[in-house]
């Protein structure tokens, strides 16, 4: 398995990310349910556009954060650090994002939120399971997506 696809598969398997956002001196962390989306090489998350994290991403839509498990094991930790850009999804767009979103958390079709895009502009995997320190790096403007 090529190194891109160790990351995808990654991506595919973890289900939390943090989100940091911000807006001059105001800074703010949240955690979000998400599904990866690789053709567009995005997160796709639900949270309502009041809560703080949600005020700062209008404000600023560059974002940054990780996605990882907790392993009690120094050799097993991997885990992903991100930045991009976040956006709410257009009406055409949200439908595709909803759907996928609610086969995964079923939960979600009784809930009424935005849905909202981190359109990926770096991706840096740690993986000590495949040697210690080892990473994988993906960037957009290396990949030809737009």
């Amino acid at each position: 398995m090529s190194d891109r696809e160790h990351l995808m598969r990654y991506l595919k398997k973890q289900h939390v990310l943090s989100v940091c956002t911000g807006s001059g001196e105001d800074l703010w962390c949240a955690n979000c349910y998400y599904v990866f989306n690789e053709a567009r090489m995005a997160f796709w998350l639900m949270t309502e556009a009041d809560t703080r994290h949600g005020q700062l991403m209008q404000t600023q839509a560059r974002v940054a954060g990780t996605i990882s498990g907790q392993p009690k094991t120094v050799l097993l930790i991997k885990g992903v650090q991100y930045s991009g850009r976040i956006h709410r999804l257009s009406e055409a767009r949200e439908a595709e994002a909803l759907l996928a979103y609610q086969k995964r958390f079923p939960v979600a079709k009784k809930v009424i939120a935005p849905l909202w895009e981190i359109a990926l502009d770096e991706l840096k995997m740690t993986d000590n399971a495949l040697g210690f320190g080892h990473k994988i790096v993906w960037r957009r403007e290396e990949q030809g997506h737009r």
